[in-house]
């Protein structure tokens, strides 16, 4: 009884509020409604009540809004209270004709822009005068004041990310600022569609790409910290044939045939490690954007994939930064506002391993070094001393609203010195090897909005990869010395122009200098050889895009022209998805594309065997421009936190060559040919508020076509036929969060030796007699892996993390590459030599941000 008294009790007290609330609410709307009243309805009323005649133009009073006068006042008074209130001239011609005019044709205003949702004031907002050469921009308080406008002029108001809004001069007209709302944008070209999936921080945008937003990024099995070129390796069709993300293969395409860009800038180098980790600095990269087909036509080269880096653009005017440290390396990155436009954006990070040897290390180490030329003697101590580090900076300055300036910095670089002593035919041999990897990149650029519907964006960068590597090898006496160089210079002008909310029109010119220098030096016989080549390239490219509630498309087309070979290349591309109804979507993406960069794999040249890959450009005639053409069909459901993904696609890829593709054989001429692939992706992904379950799934058949081999067409080298992956991730509060998972696919295709003839003599020297290229596969792969995070306040300021990971906790040998040596110990005068993939690796971070 009790109970029902108080819940009756409630209730009143509930009614009561409403009441008084739509009581309040009426008055305070009554109050400010009559507060002021619209100027040609004022005239109107007066007429009546005083007996006179108005003479104006409806345009003079349109938009016009004042308090009422007093009521009986005199018409002499009345006329002064008219003239007071606004900018117009009321003047008396007779006891009752009052005629209406401008008192001055300019006239002063300012306005105060606010955000809708949030009621913040909005800073650096663009106001323009349509038609005029004026303009301004709002203050740290949102407000902005214009001297002698034009009365019958209109301004348009934009902020970036916000609906565009146009209001009259005459609205303005007032003693006070009037609060001006601007709405956020909720519909963008490149909208997502999906706002999650997998994990926090991933989301699929309506072009088809995905997006990795890296401070958002969740947990992902065995990952310590948010790697982004690791991260990826989970989407379906992308995948690393040695786990190494210098590797990455993305519908069987080789990893040179990436467009890897950070903030613009085209990088020749990917990994740290020997491409174990990434060499990218998650904490100041903001979004990473992986498109696989459909590519924008402003894109070129990446014949497989594009893979999109971008570091924070914004100026925050906070200061904000972090840091820390896992076994391999420790890091820090900081954001400081120097001015209220001007800010500056570093981070860097080094690796530890030169200090400290820890068990991820020494993991990582034995790993890379698999294909150490010297395994085959006895090896009694090796000496080394490596590190790598990458720092970057940004600098952000806004000149105003309209025109913002942008320069970035990025240096990466690893470092070995190895020295290894061993035994040969009881004689104690010492080699001493060096080898420093960099890659150097920076960047200006304008960005400008000329206007509320033009904007361009005007850059140039620079790009200049270096591997610098020498060998001593005493077993036969040769001092060796290898130098790859890839410098690229472009400078490129995109501009946009906005037709309407649902479409844009693109367009842009590009103008590239790429020199690649190859040189080898041998001191015993003496034997140097440099090799340097050089192309200038340039392109005019052209999209527009349309996306209106459940339509999207977009098509392109990008002209290129080679100087040096004096050739045309056209590349159209287009990128339809179309929803059918809340639930279901199809999708459709096709394009050309071509690159003139690719990667030769030296298997007599290499730098103790960890080191192969050795950039080339194209001649046009041994060595010619890659070409590719690519199709996709697919369709996605999603509905309440499940989505299921699924995308067939047909790619070929033309101009390849047998040297750049990593498959043993003995023949020396260089072949040109051509691969493709076919196949099927499938993801399927359940959420909600705890727990995360997804399942990917890649079918694909690989094969080249190469007319000097027989049969001139059999297995590419990438050639996966599956690949399955498969994670849970579990939140067990706000603060623990756990993620387990695992990978299983088929494995590589690799060459035997010709049964009975293993080795044959080219001339002064025996070697493997290979059998046909990829005839035989690797056994499956297989691996599981774990981590955990913990998330935690030191203080109201200070946030941290401690995060742990496992690689392969069930310490499953997997191969992941075979190749022979002649050996004439063993039987049949070879030697299989198996690469293995990661063992049992556990791995530690801590970090602190602010």
């Amino acid at each position: 009884m009790v109970k029902k008294l108080l819940s009756l009790t409630m209730v009143i007290k509930i009614r009561l509020l409403i009441c008084c609330f739509l009581l309040i609410t009426s008055v305070v709307f009554t109050q400010n409604s009559s507060d002021k009243t619209a100027l040609s309805s004022l005239l109107l009323e007066l007429e009546k009540s005083y007996d006179i005649k108005f003479s104006y133009s409806d345009n003079d009073v349109k938009n016009i809004f004042i308090q009422k006068p007093e009521k009986g006042i005199s018409i002499e008074n009345l006329i002064n209270f008219l003239n007071k209130e606004t900018f117009l001239l009321f003047n008396t011609l007779d006891n009752r004709y009052v005629t209406v005019s401008f008192l001055n044709k300019y006239i002063s205003i300012c306005g105060t822009i606010l955000n809708s949702n949030s009621l913040e004031p909005l800073y650096l907002a663009s106001v323009k005068v349509n038609g005029y050469k004026l303009g301004t921009t709002t203050n740290n308080k949102g407000i902005f004041y214009l001297k002698n406008i034009p009365v019958n002029a209109t301004l348009t108001v934009s902020f970036i990310s916000f609906k565009t809004k146009n209001i009259t001069v005459k609205e303005l007209f007032s003693t006070s600022c009037k609060q001006i709302y601007l709405e956020e944008k909720t519909e963008e070209l490149s909208e997502v569609t999906m706002p999650k999936f997998i994990t926090a921080g991933l989301h699929k945008n309506t072009d088809g790409s995905t997006v990795l937003d890296t401070e958002k990024l969740g947990i992902l099995p065995g990952l310590i910290e948010p790697d982004i070129l690791k991260t990826i390796k989970i989407l379906p069709g992308v995948q690393s044939i040695n786990e190494s993300i210098s590797n990455i293969n993305v519908r069987g395409g080789s990893n040179d045939q990436n467009l890897m860009l950070w903030d613009g800038i085209k990088m020749y180098h990917s990994g740290h490690f020997f491409g174990l980790i990434s060499a990218y600095n998650p904490y100041l990269t903001k979004k990473v954007a992986v498109i696989k087909n459909g590519t924008t036509s402003a894109f070129s080269d990446g014949v497989s994939s594009t893979i999109n880096m971008e570091a924070s653009n914004e100026i925050t005017n906070k200061f904000s930064g972090g840091g820390g440290f896992n076994l391999l390396s420790a890091d820090a990155f900081l954001q400081v506002p120097i001015k209220d436009n001007l800010e500056l954006h570093i981070s860097a990070r080094r690796s530890i391993t030169d200090v400290i040897n820890t068990p991820t290390y020494k993991n990582y180490f034995t790993r890379s070094f698999q294909g150490n030329t010297t395994k085959k003697n006895t090896v009694n101590n090796t000496y080394s001393d490596f590190y790598f580090y990458d720092y970057s900076f940004k600098i952000l300055y806004d000149i105003s609203y309209n025109h913002a300036i942008r320069t970035n910095f990025i240096h990466i670089k690893n470092n070995l010195d190895y020295k290894e002593q061993y035994t040969s035919k009881n004689t104690e041999i010492e080699e001493n090897s060096i080898l420093k990897q960099e890659n150097l990149g920076a960047k200006i650029s304008w960005d400008a909005n000329w206007d509320a519907k033009f904007s361009t964006n005007l850059s140039i960068f620079f790009s200049d990869y270096k591997i610098n590597s020498s060998n001593y090898n005493r077993d036969v006496d040769q001092y060796q010395k290898q130098f790859n160089n890839v410098l690229e210079t472009a400078i490129k002008l995109h501009t946009k122009y906005e037709f309407s909310d649902i479409l844009k029109l693109t367009n842009g010119l590009v103008f590239n200098k790429i020199e690649v220098n190859n040189s080898l030096t041998v001191h015993t016989p003496s034997f140097n050889n440099t090799d340097k080549h050089t192309l200038l390239k340039s392109a005019f490219y052209s999209e527009i895009e349309y996306h209106k509630k459940n339509t999207y498309t977009r098509f392109g087309v990008r002209a290129n022209y080679f100087e040096k070979f004096d050739k045309f290349l056209v590349e159209p591309r287009i990128n339809i998805r179309q929803q059918l109804n809340t639930e279901l979507s199809l999708k459709l993406e096709g394009e050309y594309k071509n690159q003139t960069t690719a990667q030769k794999i030296d298997f007599e040249n290499n730098f103790l065997g960890i080191e192969k890959q050795r950039w080339i450009l194209s001649d046009h005639d041994n060595t010619p421009i890659i070409k590719s053409k690519q199709a996709s069909f697919g369709l996605e459901y999603s509905k309440e936190n499940f989505y299921i993904d699924i995308t067939g696609f047909y790619k070929k890829v033309d101009g390849i060559t047998a040297e750049n593709q990593g498959f043993y054989n003995n023949l020396t001429a260089n072949s040109i040919g051509n691969y493709d692939v076919k196949g099927i992706e499938f993801l399927v992904n359940k959420q909600n508020k705890k727990i995360s379950t997804w399942l990917s799934y890649s079918y694909a058949k690989n094969n080249y076509t190469f007319n000097i081999f027989t049969p001139a067409t059999f297995s590419n080298s990438l050639d996966i036929t599956h690949s399955l992956s498969t994670a849970f991730n579990y939140n067990l509060s706000q603060f623990f969060k756990i993620s387990f998972g695992g990978v299983m696919r088929s494995g590589k295709p690799y060459t035997k030796p010709v049964v009975g003839n293993e080795t044959i003599q080219n001339e002064n020297r025996t070697i493997v007699n290979y059998n046909n290229p990829n005839q035989e596969k690797l056994a499956n792969f297989f691996r599981l892996d774990l981590s955990a995070s913990y998330n935690f306040n030191l203080s109201e300021v200070l946030k941290s993390t401690i995060r742990l990971g496992f690689t392969n906790i069930t310490d499953k040998q997997n191969i992941i590459n075979s190749y022979y040596l002649v050996d004439n110990t063993s039987e049949n005068n070879v030697r299989r030599v198996d690469n293995y993939s990661l063992p049992f690796t556990p791995n530690l971070s801590f970090r602190i941000n602010f």
